[in-house]
């Protein structure tokens, strides 16, 4: 039905078509149901139809169904926050309406669904002014459903739904977290509302909420309705969650709480009421916020343990004196009327007795007593019976429950005094004394007998006979039994001796193991007891006696029996192979044992626990005998473990389940550990599966021996601290996940793991050269060879090695290996940001291939990590010398998905000014920075260009994030966003200015390749651009060197330039006496021969000596220039100078035509 959604409208007029409060009616509108809540978008138009016509109505089927589904769809369904709020607005008058019903249930169901309407609605309103209608009808419900909390005689469940939603507004209306960060939107409160809103008044609200909270304490204190006083418990703990400014006041009520309002109550009432209470305050103990009233909940928890133990006991005693006083009544009732006059009321009596005693009985909760005052019953009950009774009743339950009935045991019969020579007092005190009272024995635990071999070899028969379910008979009835009567008279018992154990050949032994082994095999559906397994129960259960016994059969054995005496060579041979045959024998007792528990391994652990807790125990006996003993533990145990190992393999794929922990559970319980079951467990937790299965075996052995078996904690926590340097990358992290939970506050495992985390770091770092192996007496060698190491390396010797690491870390370095080293420091450094200090320190003594693969590796630490951790930015601050280049990548991490915070801004510029830091630590920050601060660092950024293609690229990024658009193409979409105020950016023009003014400190090559850079940016630096920056240049006192080549490369690349540098710029070149600097005068005559033949009007405003020296550097311009001079026709006289030191040359040709020529102005 989910997964095929019905028509809505269809499937509710086929329910409104049949008979209404029908089962067909009922079906129909389940089904309807089953499919809006899967797809619930059709719920808010059915329920803004529905909801009106339930208002007023009888109830019925269909008006039921309606309230449900409107209770799901405000309360529980997925709709939208606004789709809900929008239904629970256009409900809230029918809402309201349905307070005053005549069902019960319905007034129950509107209060819960208002429950969820009043918050959302809250925040409706705080921003709707306007709207004044839904807030009367919701100051309403409130009204009506908080008389319902305050009326004795409402319904119980009416008053606990109103007093949830009591809770619901006390949290709407008081202030909710007033740490910005941590304020939830979707938490309405008080806070929301604004001062002046027209008809919500804040503080008003507040007080009524605080007068709300006071009166729910009040109750606390007062209520003797035990229901309710749950209710409120239950609420609170979401109301410190929301609201912890109120935990002091809850703590404290809590605190000061006594069950003396619920006097008159019954104990389980009172006790529950206290439970309730208790586990609030451990709750609250164990959140955020418990740390501060720690001290006042742990005294409360201490005062409250003592009042329950007290009361506690004062029950058991009053039941006790109960069940006394009633045995003492029925004592000393009255005799009856004689028979005669009382058979016709007995029969009508004893009939209304026995149906009120069963109407009692049916309804009485025996649960609720104390075991020890049940037991005392049971007991006081049996006594009150003959044993001849007793046992007919209960050869009678036997009967009724389909069980072989057994004949009743007979007592023995006295032997007359006259036919025994010499009673002895033991035959004469069973003549003379009454047979006692049945008293069961208590059961024996067999682990604490002392089980001698004459026992082992006796005990087993009557065990068997015992537990078979055969008629028990006591000692003396047995021996009276086996002994004919006449030998019974000349028997002496001072002088009796038992008779030697009957031999058994070797295939009547291996049967009657067997046949022991096989009872329990079969025997296990037998051992139940209403329902409930006993082999799975606590205590010493009939099933648990019975594989001890089995247990200590197969290992407490009597040796082979040796002859004494010097036999010959023959007989010694006898006699060890007899001892060869009875060790295979148990061997094969064991095997059948082992098979056994393998077949079905979770659910017979506790067998195997017990054998092999038996089996270490009796080697250690054992060898204190025979130190040649041959341990039966370790093999066993090996071949235990061997065989799960095998199954495991084979077990299909799936998750690993409850059978996978319970290998882990029979580790955890087995006396010792041998180094094999270490090295399994390592094996297992680096076989990664598909599924992980035999891995999660691995790992959970090994981490329940660390925490609940001290004294393998440190052989289980080195081998996970081994793992976590695995190759393997699921091998490596599940390692990691596990170690990494006892820091930084399980001891001692916190400190174990850093130590080794630390001296994994440390093999990073470079280490001293091995010294040659040459003799050497001396023994200053080494203190000399220590003297020479640099801070922070170890001598080799001192450098914890692993199995998954290789003895020394290949150069360069590959990040893989890397990676094995350090991600655990890096998973731990989340939790402990001191590790950060041990990081950086270690870095700047590591080779460059090991740096660079740090710097790629931390990425996700530093990103977790976030760039306002406090300890990050002090050892960005603070970073030790070498590790800059690892400073320099948490700041480029910080920086290149997002802008840089104000504090690392800040942070960076400081280091500038404090230290001589790289300049690319300037890049990530600059644009940021205001124009006088871009300005002043700007040129650092540019040295750092050496004619590679990523200084480049870096540079490039700069200008294109510090420099804004040109004018005209303002209000346009451009790539170039910037970052910052368009007032601090820089302009093109200033820019270009800027790399020619900070030429010395840039470096020339330096300046050449960023100018070069701005021409290859053609979308800002275009040819308008470029004349000013020419323009503005020109007029400056002192020129650049590289201002002549700019504009060299300005009128190569932009040919529109090329009047402006000929008409005005080498003009005002020309007065500034350009001559005069020779860099410059070499580029002025470079510029003159690329513009040509338009620098010719220029050119000839030179002096006749520099004129002369141009046309000498450059002799290709002499024919232009003649041509040009000869065609002007000016003054005749300056012709002729001007022809003079231009010369004849007949060969020479014009540059260009002359028509190309541009006239003189």
């Amino acid at each position: 039905m989910a997964g095929n959604p019905i028509d809505p409208l269809q499937a509710l007029s086929a329910a409104l078509a049949v008979p209404p409060d029908s089962k067909e009616q009922a079906d129909l509108l389940a089904a309807l149901r089953e499919s809006l809540e899967a797809h619930p978008n059709p719920i808010p138009i059915l329920c803004t139809t529905l909801v009106k016509t339930v208002s007023g109505s009888g109830d019925s089927l269909l008006k039921r169904w309606v309230l449900d589904l409107l209770h799901f769809a405000i309360c529980r369904s997925s709709l939208s926050l606004e789709v809900r709020t929008q239904l629970a607005s256009q409900s809230v008058d029918t809402l309201t309406a349905l307070l005053n019903d005549s069902n019960q249930n319905t007034i129950k169901v509107a209060i819960q669904c208002l429950t969820t309407v009043y918050p959302l609605l809250f925040r409706m309103l705080c921003s709707n002014r306007t709207n004044r209608q839904p807030w009367d009808s919701l100051s309403q419900c409130k009204a009506r459903i908080l008389e319902f909390v305050w009326a004795p005689k409402a319904n119980n469940g009416i008053r606990i739904s109103s007093l949830k939603f009591m809770q619901r507004v006390i949290i709407v209306q008081t202030r909710g977290v007033s740490d910005p960060r941590l304020q939830n939107k979707n938490d309405p409160n008080i806070s929301s509302v604004p001062a002046d809103h027209p008809f919500m008044s804040g503080p008003a609200l507040e007080a009524e909420g605080m007068k709300l909270l006071e009166s729910v304490i009040t109750m606390l204190y007062t209520s003797q309705n035990a229901d309710l006083l749950s209710a409120i418990l239950n609420s609170w703990s979401n109301l410190i969650k929301q609201r912890p400014h109120l935990v002091q006041l809850v703590v404290s009520s809590l605190a000061s709480w006594t069950p003396a309002a619920l006097a008159g109550l019954s104990a389980s009432s009172i006790k529950s009421v206290e439970k309730g209470v208790r586990i609030l305050l451990i709750h609250i103990s164990r959140g955020p916020h418990g740390s501060s009233f720690g001290a006042q909940i742990n005294e409360a928890l201490s005062q409250q343990g003592a009042r329950m133990d007290r009361a506690t006991a004062d029950e058991k005693a009053r039941k006790i004196a109960a069940a006394a006083n009633a045995a003492e009544a029925s004592r000393k009732r009255p005799p009856s009327a004689p028979a005669e006059d009382v058979d016709a009321k007995r029969v009508k009596l004893d009939q209304d007795i026995a149906a009120s005693s069963a109407a009692f009985l049916a309804d009485f909760d025996f649960t609720s007593l104390p075991v020890a005052l049940i037991t005392e019953l049971i007991v006081a009950n049996l006594q009150a019976f003959t044993e001849p009774s007793l046992s007919a009743l209960v050869q009678t339950y036997r009967q009724s429950r389909g069980i072989s009935p057994t004949p009743p045991v007979q007592p023995p019969q006295p032997v007359p005094e006259a036919t025994l020579p010499t009673p002895t007092p033991r035959v004469h005190s069973q003549s003379v004394e009454p047979p006692p009272s049945f008293v069961k024995d208590e059961p024996v635990d067999p682990l604490q007998m002392d089980i001698d071999e004459e026992e082992m070899e006796y005990e087993p028969d009557r065990l068997n006979l015992e537990l078979s379910g055969e008629p028990s008979i006591s000692e003396d009835a047995m021996i009276l039994a086996d002994v004919p009567e006449t030998v019974l008279m000349d028997l002496d018992l001072k002088d009796f001796k038992l008779p030697s154990p009957k031999e058994l050949s070797e295939d009547q032994r291996n049967q009657l193991m067997r046949n022991s082994v096989n009872r329990i095999w079969d025997g296990t559906e037998d051992l139940m007891l209403g329902g409930e397994d006993l082999t799975q129960g606590n205590g010493m259960s009939p099933m648990d006696m019975w594989m001890l016994l089995i247990i200590r059969m197969i290992t407490r054995v009597a040796d082979p029996k040796e002859e004494g005496g010097d036999g010959d060579d023959a007989a010694k041979t006898a006699q060890d192979d007899m001892t060869l045959d009875f060790y295979v024998r148990q061997d094969k007792l064991r095997q059948t044992l082992c098979d056994y528990i393998m077949a079905d391994f979770p659910a017979r652990i506790r067998l195997a626990t017990s054998w092999m807790n038996e089996e270490w125990y009796n080697d250690r006996i054992r060898l204190a005998d025979d130190p040649n003993w041959r341990s039966n533990y370790d093999s066993w145990l090996n071949q235990i473990v061997a065989t799960y190992q095998t199954i495991l393999e084979g077990k299909p794929e799936g998750k690993p389940d409850n059978k996978d922990k319970a290998f882990s559970r029979f580790l955890l319980d087995l006396p010792a550990v041998p180094s094999d079951v270490m090295h399994l467990l390592r094996d297992l937790s680096v076989e990664a599966d598909k599924v992980g299965r035999r891995m999660h075996v691995g790992f959970t052995s090994l981490r329940d021996f660390v925490v609940e078996r001290p004294s393998l904690r440190a052989d289980a926590l080195h081998v996970l601290l081994e793992l976590t340097t695995h190759p393997e990358t699921v091998t490596r992290r599940a390692a990691i996940n596990t170690v990494k939970r006892w820091v930084p506050d399980s001891q001692p495992m916190d400190g174990m793991i850093r130590e080794f985390a630390l001296q994994i770091l440390r093999r990073l770092q470079i280490r001293p050269p091995k010294a040659d192996h040459k003799p050497a007496d001396d023994p200053m060698d080494g203190e000399i060879l220590e003297d020479n190491m640099e801070d922070g390396q170890l001598p080799s010797e001192e450098l914890v090695q692993t199995p998954y690491l290789p003895e020394d870390i290949d150069i360069p370095a590959r990040k893989s290996q890397i990676l094995q080293h350090v991600e655990l420091l890096f998973a731990l450094s989340v939790k402990v940001p001191e590790f950060l200090d041990e990081i950086f320190t270690a870095y700047s003594q590591m080779e460059v291939s090991v740096q660079g693969a740090i710097q790629e590796l931390i990425t996700a630490l530093i990103k977790s990590l976030g760039s306002s951790n406090g300890k990050l930015l002090t050892l960005m601050r603070t970073c030790p010398p070498g590790a800059e280049s690892l400073a320099l990548r948490v700041l480029t991490i910080f920086t290149e998905h997002g802008r840089p915070s104000s504090q690392l801004v800040a942070l960076v510029k400081g280091l500038i000014s404090e230290r001589d830091l790289d300049a690319r630590f300037l890049i990530p920050i600059i644009a940021e920075m205001d124009k006088p601060d871009i300005m002043r660092h700007l040129p650092r950024i540019v040295s750092i260009l050496n004619g590679q293609q990523e200084p480049k690229n870096l540079v490039r990024s700069v200008f294109g994030s510090v420099v804004t658009t040109p004018p005209q193409t303002f209000g346009s979409v451009t790539s170039n966003l910037p970052r910052v105020r368009q007032s601090e950016l820089l302009t093109p023009a200033e820019l270009m200015v800027l790399l020619h003014e900070a030429e010395k400190e840039i470096g020339l090559k330096s300046a050449i390749e960023a100018i070069g850079i701005c021409f290859s940016m053609t979308d800002v630096f275009r040819s308008e651009i470029l004349a000013v920056v020419m323009q503005q240049i020109v007029d400056e006192p002192v020129l650049p060197v590289l201002f002549l080549r700019t504009v060299i490369q300005a009128v190569t690349t932009y040919k529109s330039l090329v009047g402006f540098v000929s008409t005005t710029l080498l003009s005002r070149l020309i007065t500034k006496k350009i001559w005069q600097n020779p860099h410059l005068w070499e580029g002025f005559i470079r510029c003159a021969k690329v513009i040509a033949p338009a620098s010719f009007g220029a050119l000839l405003q030179l002096p006749k000596e520099q004129l002369r020296e141009l046309v000498d550097k450059q002799p290709s311009l002499k024919s232009g220039l003649r041509d040009y001079v000869t065609k002007k026709a000016g003054n005749k006289a300056r012709v002729a100078g001007f022809l003079d030191i231009f010369g004849e040359d007949e060969g020479s040709t014009p540059l260009v035509p002359s028509e190309a020529i541009v006239p003189a102005a």
